[in-house]
């Protein structure tokens, strides 16, 4: 190939690769507007009934239940987030969001887990990637059996996330309120839905907003995550193989970028199991790399919460939550000593048991996203 030839070949990449950053920020500006869309049209429909609207979340446990279903069916916890964060700017209360967020967690990794599927011909490949994708499920579930009843007893999560949005929600010239160029940036996009549902009449024109705004955060943070995977994947599969096995510290840190690159943590635990499954990487390694994607993946959801309308600071505080949930649980379950390996030691056992009866591993994920819901929705009748 001449020389003129291959500077042209390396123009048009240079050209193709800037206008896919170019797309991926459009894609997120319409994420944060869709975010502001669904606020207004909540805020519009419910007119300051939205608790009685969610009656039948009121029960913690049926809200963690909407949460793992939701995001089970969506196959995205940014997705289901970024919906919750909406919500909450319209008047859902804080305390009914809570648990969903904690189910979007759950509910999260049955990708990872399906994904693990695809070595089920090879027994001992199969095991190790099973075990790779259920050690995320298993400690996501631990993190609901240990804050769910701190958060029903003390409102603990809810306590912190409102400190944390009281900061930029302060007083003065440096609170959020004073200097929030991404609300303003994103106004002019939600006062034309607004517009356009307040002549339909306000329930109406609410409900209309509601939908479209799940619909474009669902296109946006689709095409976003295509978008990165071609941009970032293979500069995230280095970050992986150069951190993975360097310890902790290293693991949780890289987990959580590489999640903040490519903007799933699906993505980032999927991209661990075929790993794992070739035996490149051990059990131990890829456990604190899952810990970190659980951290970034909270980014979309506090980058929304800063243009929303509405109750701003609730939404901000949401958004927060999730982000403070999800670093106490690696702090606590990772940093506690007799808490630390009970994933690993849930995930192995249940590999060598799927490894040797395949129905385990169906009768695993029919349990956890379908019999667990269920018992939620169960104990949520009783209480």
């Amino acid at each position: 190939m001449s020389n003129n030839a291959q500077a042209i070949q390396t123009d048009r990449g240079s050209y193709q690769n800037t206008l896919q950053w170019v797309m991926v920020a459009v894609l997120v500006y319409l994420l944060i507007c869709a975010v502001g869309v669904i606020g207004g049209g909540f805020k519009m429909a419910a007119g300051g009934q939205a608790k009685e609207l969610f009656a039948f979340a009121s029960n913690p446990f049926a809200g963690l239940v909407v949460g793992i279903v939701a995001t089970a069916l969506i196959q995205s916890s940014s997705t289901v987030t970024s919906i919750i964060v909406g919500l909450v700017a319209g008047g859902l209360p804080v305390e009914l969001a809570v648990p969903m967020i904690m189910g979007a967690n759950v509910g999260t990794s049955i990708t990872n887990t399906i994904v693990s599927l695809g070595h089920v011909r090879a027994k001992e490949e199969f095991k190790r990637a099973f075990s790779a994708a259920t050690v995320h499920d298993f400690f996501n579930l631990l993190s609901v059996i240990i804050f769910l009843p701190l958060e029903i007893a003390f409102g603990l999560l809810e306590k912190v996330g409102g400190m944390f949005a009281g900061m930029f929600f302060g007083t003065g010239d440096s609170s959020i309120k004073s200097f929030n160029f991404v609300k303003a940036a994103t106004a002019p996009v939600v006062n034309v839905f607004k517009s356009a549902g307040k002549s339909m009449g306000d329930q109406p024109g609410g409900v209309m907003m509601i939908i479209l705004g799940i619909v474009l955060i669902f296109i946006a943070i689709t095409l976003v995550g295509k978008l990165l995977k071609k941009l970032m994947v293979g500069k995230a599969k280095d970050i992986m193989h150069t951190a993975i096995g360097r310890g902790p510290i290293s693991g949780i840190t890289s987990g959580t970028l590489v999640t903040i690159l490519v903007q799933s943590s699906s993505t980032t635990t999927s991209l661990m199991v075929p790993l794992a499954g070739s035996g490149a990487f051990k059990l131990k390694d890829i456990y604190p790399f899952t810990l970190g994607a659980n951290i970034g993946t909270c980014v979309t959801a506090v980058l929304a919460a800063t243009a929303v309308t509405g109750n701003a600071e609730a939404a901000l505080q949401i958004a927060f939550i999730h982000l403070v949930y999800n670093i106490l649980g690696v702090v606590v379950i990772y940093g506690a000593p007799f808490l630390r390996n009970l994933p690993i030691k849930a995930a192995e056992s249940l590999g060598d048991l799927a490894a040797e009866n395949k129905f385990a591993a169906l009768g695993y994920i029919l349990g956890v996203f379908f019999v667990f819901p269920a018992v939620c929705l169960g104990i949520s009748n009783v209480i």
